[in-house]
């Protein structure tokens, strides 16, 4: 199976589970939201899910007119685009960026929104797809739910160097609960762990990008699962008591969160232990020079509620300290007193959802959201399909590339955008054929296979430094880590 069909074209194996946890989140959603007929005929089990969440939602199933969206000429289309930079130039934001960081609630930086703001969540949101792109999901390997690529090398194989952040540390998770679909695992006996699952990781800026943007700033990305059928199954539907006071989160998510065992190689600590215990000294260190030091946290769909869980423990933990959470396509995490605790924390979140994704509603009317919200349309771009597509309407891509192109909720989608519209059909079949894209067209060279020396078609072995080492996650000097990363080859984007 291809990666990138493994990563996102998966549907639930028990279609009464679908609809029982359905039924427990009827009503739930209110908002009328119009999408489009399918133009291909689809399976039974697909007609159906559809069916069951459309009702659930309320969505009426046509075509609405094209309103607001510009006309692309696609005969030219190849001429303007493919011979223009994919990013926008970095702007200087040190004298702006706890308005940038949310010290004010992005007022005023929402509609129209703020250029600046717009390349800051598409960089968070490409540290958030690396989660993804890295991530080993082949079930025949024994790597399987690891990352590809070691913690030094990881922003250079995914051509993410020139945001000038470094990874400094691995995030492992496990759960004590049954969530099937988020945990991936190898079918072979001899693996590299049975429990655990590489799960984001710790970057921080290096001092170029410390002095664009007016701060030390520390990354947490989470790994989130990526397809919405999954969330009917993940979802536990029980909420349990964290932090202070009437504060409830769901169970399923603060089980990854916190779940540990003596007996594992990747989680005698907890994933929350890990990045509490990296992020504590990262802010020390740099405290200690004299520099300001932010934590910006950020995850797509379950990653989003890891961050929000992330946020809260952070600020707890660690005094003064500006702490904000960017999420895309994620879930509600908690009850009315737990968002009340995260504000009284001076936690900061900014959430993109799109009106046709079904993963914002979930898990139920129990839960609510928190912080500001920035809500796009898939029908606003003329380079998406009109078609119903859920895996598509979720994933990552698609959310970066409507951020590329929102200018406000009366302007057409943005002429100037410079993002590759070709990410959005990595994992899905989200663009017009007019573009000539495939779809699920990111995947490793042959499928992973290479021919060896006798002339056959082999799995190779991972390169010893790619080989996860839970040795490897402890006592590391920063410093010296960007020395490297400096100073070593570069490694050609996939």
């Amino acid at each position: 199976m291809a990666l990138s069909t493994m990563i996102y074209n998966h549907l639930p194996t028990s279609q009464p589970i679908i609809m029982n946890k359905l039924s427990k989140i009827h009503g739930l959603a209110h908002q009328q939201v119009v999408l489009d007929q399918p133009k291909t005929k689809t399976s039974n089990r697909v007609s159906s899910l559809t069916e069951s969440l459309s009702h659930l939602l309320h969505l009426h199933l046509e075509t609405p007119p094209r309103t607001n969206t510009r006309q692309i000429n696609w005969n030219s289309y190849g001429e303007e685009k493919l011979s223009t930079p994919t990013t926008s130039p970095k702007e200087v934001i040190a004298q702006n960026w706890r308005d940038m960081h949310a010290s004010s609630n992005w007022d005023n930086l929402l509609d129209p929104l703020h250029p600046w703001l717009r390349r800051e969540i598409i960089k968070y949101g490409e540290f958030a797809q690396a989660t993804y792109d890295a991530f080993d999901f082949d079930s025949h390997s024994e790597y399987c739910g690891s990352c590809r690529y070691n913690r030094h090398k990881l922003f250079e194989t995914l051509g993410l160097s020139r945001n000038g952040y470094k990874v400094c540390k691995y995030i492992y998770a496990m759960s004590h609960v049954n969530m099937p679909q988020w945990l991936e695992r190898s079918k072979l006996v001899d693996t590299w762990s049975k429990d655990s699952n590489w799960m984001g990781y710790v970057a921080v800026s290096d001092d170029e990008e410390t002095r664009r943007i007016g701060r030390r700033d520390i990354v947490v990305a989470w790994r989130g699962t990526v397809a919405p059928t999954e969330w009917y199954e993940d979802l536990q539907w029980k909420l349990e008591p964290y932090g202070h006071g009437d504060a409830k989160v769901e169970h399923g998510f603060h089980s990854i969160y916190t779940s540990k065992n003596d007996t594992t190689r990747y989680n005698k600590s907890s994933a929350s232990e890990q990045v509490i215990k990296e992020v504590t000294r990262l802010v020390e260190l740099y405290r200690e020079k004299g520099e300001d030091v932010s934590l910006t946290i950020t995850g797509h769909s379950l990653g989003g509620a890891l961050a929000i869980l992330n946020a809260y423990e952070a600020a707890s933990t660690i005094p003064n300290l500006p702490v904000s959470v960017i999420s895309f396509g994620a879930p509600r995490v908690g009850n009315i007193a737990f968002r009340d605790e995260l504000h009284q924390l001076g936690v900061k979140t900014f959430r993109v959802v799109t009106k046709q994704d079904v993963v914002p509603w979930m898990p139920g009317p129990v839960y609510t959201h928190v912080g500001a919200e920035l809500k796009l349309d898939v029908h606003s771009s003329p380079y998406l399909k009109r078609g119903l597509n859920w895996p598509g309407f979720h994933s990552l891509e698609t959310y970066l590339h409507l951020v590329d192109g929102f200018v406000s909720t009366t302007s057409t989608f943005r002429e100037d955008a410079r993002r590759d519209v070709a990410l959005v059909n990595k994992a899905c079949d989200m663009l017009v054929d007019e573009l000539r894209i495939p779809h699920c067209w990111y995947q490793l060279a042959n499928k992973g296979l290479v021919c060896n020396a006798h002339g056959r078609w082999v799995k190779p072995k991972r390169d010893p430094e790619d080989i996860p080492s839970p040795h490897m996650q402890e006592n590391i000097n920063v410093p010296a880590l960007e020395a490297r990363m400096q100073t070593q080859d570069v490694h050609k984007p996939l």
